[in-house]
């Protein structure tokens, strides 16, 4: 399954046509990426391509230093999620050094 050029600008570090949506790790960039820069139409794309459930796992378990922090608050209010406060700080992007 190729992905939809429509999603390229909240994966506009990744070739498209490299990225599998079935595969684990290409999955997790795919929902994480939308969920923190994707437009609606990219939204409903992963909604209707992956579960809820789906997309819970992979923010409940957030990667590392690549979330924006209003997204990861709106996403885990959404989903009902607690996150501990060490993995939500893992989990944030940071343009500066902390002190």
């Amino acid at each position: 399954m190729a992905l939809p050029k429509l999603l390229q600008s909240a994966l506009w570090s990744y070739d498209l046509k490299k990225m599998n949506p079935k595969n684990s790790i290409d999955k997790r960039i795919i929902i994480e990426q939308v969920l923190n820069y994707g437009t609606w139409e990219q939204l409903k794309w992963v909604t209707k391509t992956y579960s809820w459930k789906e997309i819970e796992e992979i923010t409940k378990k957030p990667s590392r230093g690549i979330w924006m922090d209003d997204a990861l608050n709106y996403w885990t209010k959404v989903l009902n999620l607690k996150l501990t406060k060490s993995k939500r700080e893992n989990a944030l992007f940071h343009l500066a050094p902390k002190n």
